[in-house]
């Protein structure tokens, strides 16, 4: 018995051993070909070759495998691999000792598959950084081994599934960056472990999550740019006591900020910005010792900064721009020495820099522009700041010489000072800043010359010196510029001609954007101007330029924006623009130009501006401009131009038109009736409170309307104007009643013609016009009592016709002097004559303000016009008179008008603003 009980037991320890062997071959095989098949459907996988059944017998060491002790997988680390690919046909249950899967900074697709459950030993589960979609898995909560978990990243979708919190040993969580939405909260239950928490960047909405009140344990929230609203609830000050990183951002949260914020004690990064907190910040702030980052910008805090700030002496990063902060900068900022960035930009701040932010020596970046603050920029602070990468000051009233030590700032990249007060002349040390990309000194009082040390600077990008007065000529160290993008030079008192460092633009291969306009350049422009691949954007107007025009300029293939009106230019105008003509501005106004429009300009289907006016072009109307759907400006005035404007077979012409101006021609025929019917722009009021024309951040488009007579350029609210000039020509017979339909037109002038017959009662229907000049014609009959009903008209001429009968009367036709009628001896009633039986002007809101209001009211409207019309300070071509706009009409209802139409269609923020925007560059 006892020999046959042992042979009995060796031959089951002989089965058994010959059996594990087998379980885990089994095991291994089963894991390869499940990698093997999911490899198949994942490209750019080359790097796996590894990967395959022939090598089953080294799985341990395949690509990116680690396996356990016993030899199964329990490491897959595939991050930043560049697989694209889905999991649809990745087997999770293949995996039963996988306890790390990393996927993260790939471009995986599809959706995150509802058997990852089955992969229960899953400890470590990274997908973040992919562009998976759809839903994540209830199965999710199976995992329950779980402790970090991340989707961070992907296109995820629905709401956050309660089954998710299931996951009771996770300590990170991160949803962050999906379109993940509000669950019901209550049915998420608590997660104890939790200390990483992020649902930032999501679609979250309602008032603060209640369940993340209950993660007691949290040291990290990211509730970061979603649609919460609300007041941040008391109980997180209490309930989440842990906390040292705080991200609510860019929500709707409101309120003042409380002062309980002190309990967070252990708090070191605060990120509130743009939200809606409002009051003031509480002094108590200060109390929070071991904050590092203070983000409040972009709500609504007002009151001063705190002095108490001061004792946050580990603070590297305070962002409070764009609040309603006021008095001057707190002098204890200086005891903030180991501050990194500062950013009080876009307050109300007033005042000198305080000597004591001489202290802050660790300074890298320093923006405290759009306020108030004034006096000299000290050359002991800046002598101390040798860490900046970036100094913003612009938008302020600096005031005195731009400090010469600014040179010892070695590590600068950003230097902003424009829009200032700063005199004297650009330092000779500036050329030692060799690491600058931008420079900008633009809009202050700068004197004297371009310094020729301006070469030194290799690595610039941006430089921009406009509106100053800087003299002499450009320094041809200019051309080592090499990295050069943007130059803008204009309205300055430069003179002399271009040298070849400018002219030739070789050595410039990246120049994009160059202005000289409102100089005294003079010279010829030469053919090497062309030599340059990158220009989008040349504009010499305003200068002294002459002889003919290179007509390589068409073949420039990139450019979108030439500009040399107002110059002496001379000959004919470039005749090659290729297909594909990326111009969008095309204007050579005021020169001394003849010949023909050229036909090729057809090529430039996105071109929106073309003013060739004030010339002596001599051709007929270019009706195949019409085929230029972009096309919104179009201003032929004073040339030379010829003939009937003749009826075109093709439909739809002229669509996006909004200024035309043929006035000051030799036109003849009846009125283009064919050209007005397809005017689609001018027939729909809203077209004129869209976007502005595109242009560059520089560039400004600009032109030449007549109102009430007289000349005036309008710049940069081109969008806002309607209108149409065809005074001056010859045209004669009916007006088209069509001309009624184009109801978007704030100025109407067909003075100056032999236009015959009766004013059409459709005119009634332009119930925005402001300028309306009919004038000097042969028109006859009563004028039409629906004219009385346009509110917005301002200026009104009907002078020198044949018009008889009553005046009619109505708000803005009891404003009118004898001189809008003067000429027609037909006409009788207020303010011609007595007569009617209406000639009582009643004294009420809806008709003439009382003398004094007048008075006043006069003073308003010319500020009005000086910030909407450009032409005082740089002057316009020879010729051009430089008067600003007085409307005429003083009624209470024309000026509430005005002051809706300024909130609504007015350009708010200058160039500086927009330029001031650019250039922030936020931090996290």
């Amino acid at each position: 018995m006892t020999t046959s009980h042992s042979t009995f037991l060796y031959i089951l320890l002989v089965l058994l051993l010959f059996s594990l062997p087998f379980t885990i071959t089994s095991s291994a095989t089963t894991e390869a070909e499940a990698l093997v098949k999911w490899k198949m459907n994942l490209s750019s996988a080359s790097f796996l070759d590894s990967w395959s059944i022939s090598n089953l017998g080294n799985l341990c060491n395949w690509t990116s495998i680690v396996c356990n002790a016993g030899g199964t997988i329990s490491d897959i680390n595939l991050s930043d691999a560049g697989l694209s690919g889905t999991l649809d046909q990745l087997d999770f249950t293949s995996f039963p000792s996988l306890t790390s899967f990393s996927l993260n900074g790939n471009n995986l697709s599809g959706s995150i598959p509802s058997n990852i459950g089955n992969a229960s030993m899953l400890t470590f589960l990274d997908l973040s950084n992919n562009i998976l979609e759809g839903v994540i898995p209830e199965e999710i909560e199976k995992l329950t081994q779980l402790e970090y978990l991340s989707f961070y990243n992907n296109n995820i979708i629905d709401v956050i599934p309660y089954q998710i919190s299931n996951l009771q040993k996770v300590w990170h969580l991160d949803l962050g960056s999906n379109f993940l939405e509000t669950p019901d909260w209550s049915k998420l239950r608590n997660m104890p472990m939790l200390t990483y928490l992020s649902f930032g960047y999501n679609e979250l909405t309602l008032e603060f999550p209640e369940f993340v009140l209950r993660c007691h344990n949290l040291t990290y929230l990211d509730l970061s740019i979603n649609h919460l609203n609300g007041s941040i609830p008391e109980t997180l000050f209490t309930n989440l006591d842990k906390l040292e990183q705080l991200n609510l951002s860019s929500n709707s949260f409101q309120g003042s900020l409380s002062p309980n914020f002190t309990k967070l004690t252990k708090l070191k990064e605060l990120q509130l910005g743009v939200n809606m907190f409002s009051g003031l910040i509480p002094d108590e702030i200060s109390l929070i010792s071991s904050l590092e980052v203070v983000v409040l910008f972009n709500n609504s805090l007002q009151g001063k900064i705190p002095s108490s700030i001061g004792r946050l002496r580990n603070l590297q990063q305070l962002d409070l721009r764009k609040n309603r902060l006021s008095s001057t900068i707190p002098s204890e900022l200086g005891l903030c020495t180991n501050l990194i960035f500062l950013a009080l930009a876009e307050n109300i701040l007033q005042g000198p820099l305080p000597i004591s932010l001489s202290a802050v020596t660790k300074l890298s970046d320093l923006n405290l522009s759009d306020n108030f603050l004034s006096g000299e920029v000290q050359s002991y602070l800046i002598t101390n700041w040798t860490e900046l990468t970036s100094l913003q000051l612009q938008n302020n009233s600096f005031s005195r010489k731009i400090p010469p030590e600014i040179s010892q700032l070695k590590n600068l990249v950003y230097l902003y000072l424009y829009s200032n007060n700063f005199t004297g002349s650009i330092p000779y040390q500036i050329g030692k800043l060799q690491n600058l990309l931008d420079l900008d000194v633009s809009e202050n009082q700068l004197s004297g010359t371009i310094p020729p040390t301006i070469g030194n600077l290799t690595n610039l990008r941006t430089l921009q010196l406009f509106r100053n007065n800087i003299s002499g000529t450009i320094p041809s160290e200019i051309g080592k510029l090499t990295s050069l993008q943007t130059l803008d030079l204009n309205t300055n008192r430069f003179s002399g001609e271009l040298p070849d460092s400018i002219s030739n633009l070789g050595s410039l291969k990246l120049l994009e954007f160059l202005s000289l306009s409102n100089n005294q350049f003079s010279g010829v422009i030469p053919l090497s101007i062309c030599n340059s691949t990158s220009l989008q954007t040349l504009v010499f107007a305003r200068n002294n330029f002459r002889g003919e025009i290179p007509q390589c300029l068409g073949n420039i293939s990139g450019l979108s924006i030439l500009d040399m009106r107002c110059n002496n230019l001379s000959g004919i105008l470039p005749t090659s623009f290729d297909i594909g003509c990326s111009l969008r501005t095309f204007n050579f106004h005021g020169n001394e130009l003849q010949g023909k429009i050229p036909r090729s300009l057809a090529n430039c289907k996105e071109l929106q501006v073309l003013d060739l006016g004030d010339n002596h072009l001599n051709d007929t109307f270019p009706m195949w401009l019409g085929t230029l759907s972009m096309l919104q400006v179009l201003s032929l005035r004073s040339n030379k131009l010829h003939g009937p404007i003749r009826t075109s077979r093709i439909g739809n012409m002229f669509p996006g038109l909004r200024i035309l101006d043929l006035s000051r021609n030799a036109f003849t025929g009846n009125l283009p009736t064919s050209l007005f019917q397809h005017l689609n722009a001018m027939k729909t009021t809203n077209q004129t409170k869209n976007a502005p024309i595109e242009g560059s951040h520089y560039y400004q488009d600009s032109v030449v309307v007549v109102m009430k007579g007289r000349m005036f350029e309008v710049v940069r609210i081109l969008y806002l104007y309607t209108s149409m000039d065809l005074s001056s020509n010859k045209f004669e017979g009916l007006i088209p009643s069509i001309m009624g339909d184009l109801i978007a037109l704030r100025v109407l002038n067909l003075s100056n013609n032999g236009l015959q017959g009766h004013i059409p009662p459709s005119l009634g229907n332009l119930a925005v016009v402001e300028s309306f000049d009919l004038s000097f014609n042969h028109l006859s009959g009563e004028i039409p009592e629906q004219l009385a009903s346009i509110t917005s008209l301002a200026v009104l001429n009907l002078s020198y016709n044949h018009l008889e009968g009553c005046i009619p009367q109505g708000p803005q036709f009891a404003t009118f002097q004898n001189s809008s009628y003067e000429g027609n001896d037909g006409l009788h009633g207020f303010p011609v004559s007595k007569g009617c039986g209406n000639d009582q002007v009643s004294e009420t809101n809806d008709t003439v303000s009382a003398p004094d209001e007048q008075e006043s009211n006069s003073e308003f409207l010319n500020d009005f016009w000086k910030a909407a019309l450009m032409g005082y300070g740089s002057g316009l071509c020879i010729g051009l008179s430089i008067i600003y706009f007085m409307i005429s009409t003083q009624t209470p209802k024309w000026l509430a008008r005005i002051m809706e139409e300024l909130e609504h269609k007015i350009i708010t923020r200058s160039r500086k603003k927009q330029r001031g925007k650019r250039h922030y560059r936020r931090r996290k």
